[in-house]
């Protein structure tokens, strides 16, 4: 992967919100708004193991996920690993100091237990300029 520059940087640190986007069973796209952290190149999310992004996952593990800012998009594709039982602690700490003390190990009804999402990029589509 192509190394990451202090704008993006900037925004993986401070901004609250990407969109992540998914494939159905039928290869249409699910495009939905995640909070997230950014650690050790790689994009985590939470989730409950029910919801719809991480059963998308789990048979296709492709994805999209984009900054929110129409101005100086920044767009990835990569791949995702759902991790369930043994959650990184780090993550969540880090998760929890980013979202103003938000538990992302309490489970949500009607989503299931939680898991974390890791998203490795592949490749940066968009790198802050829009086209």
């Amino acid at each position: 992967m192509d190394a990451i520059d202090p704008e993006l940087t900037d925004r993986l640190r401070r901004d609250r919100t990407a969109w992540l986007c998914t494939l159905r069973a039928n290869g249409s796209p699910h495009l939905t708004p995640v909070w997230f952290v950014h650690r050790d190149d790689r994009f985590w999310i939470s989730s409950g193991e029910r919801n719809v992004k991480v059963r998308n996952v789990v048979a296709d593990p492709r994805v999209s996920l984009a900054l929110e800012d129409g101005d100086a998009p920044y767009v990835a594709e990569g791949r995702v690993v759902v991790h369930r039982d043994r959650l990184r602690a780090d993550v969540l700490r880090d998760i929890t100091a980013k979202y103003d003390g938000w538990d992302s190990t309490v489970e949500i009804p009607p989503y299931g237990p939680r898991v974390l999402l890791e998203v490795t990029v592949d490749r940066w589509l968009l790198r802050g300029r829009a086209q």
